[in-house]
């Protein structure tokens, strides 16, 4: 199981992957919303609250050109299902990602967008295509450890 980029190669605007894995919605559900899971996978979260418009921070080390600072608000939650949050990068980046789950047969069909890149971002959606794959492996890494 791996998360598959699904972007159409003439998108510039968002990336998006899908996944097929072998997990009920609410153990996936988990992963994408306890903080302590989050900082095993994506990044340690700071102030998470699962309200509409909670505003929350992930935080890791700084690297060059970026103090390490994604600025987040919740702008939809449902429960199992859908889970969409602004992703601000300083002056870089203001963009939105979206979860979603669905139930399968053989468990979850996890869908991830992000979107609202410029047309003049190629670097920063690059590296958000190139973050979202490995974070996803370590996301399905984490799922199979988790009880």
């Amino acid at each position: 199981m791996t998360l598959t980029d699904t972007t159409a190669p003439s998108q510039t605007n968002s990336i998006s992957f899908e996944c097929d894995l072998a997990h009920a919605p609410e153990k996936v559900w988990r992963a994408l919303t306890d903080p302590d899971l989050l900082a095993e996978w994506l990044l340690p979260v700071l102030d998470f609250q699962l309200e509409p418009q909670a505003a929350f921070t992930f935080k890791t080390q700084p690297h060059p050109g970026w103090d390490g600072t994604v600025n987040c608000r919740i702008l939809e939650v449902e429960a199992h299902r859908t889970l969409s949050y602004t992703w601000v990068v300083g002056d870089l980046l203001d963009t939105v990602v979206t979860f979603t789950l669905t139930p399968t047969a053989t468990g979850t069909r996890l869908s991830l967008v992000q979107s609202g890149f410029a047309a003049d971002q190629k670097k920063n959606f690059g590296g958000a295509r190139y973050g979202w794959r490995m974070m996803g492996g370590k996301l399905v890494d984490l799922l199979g450890r988790m009880a």
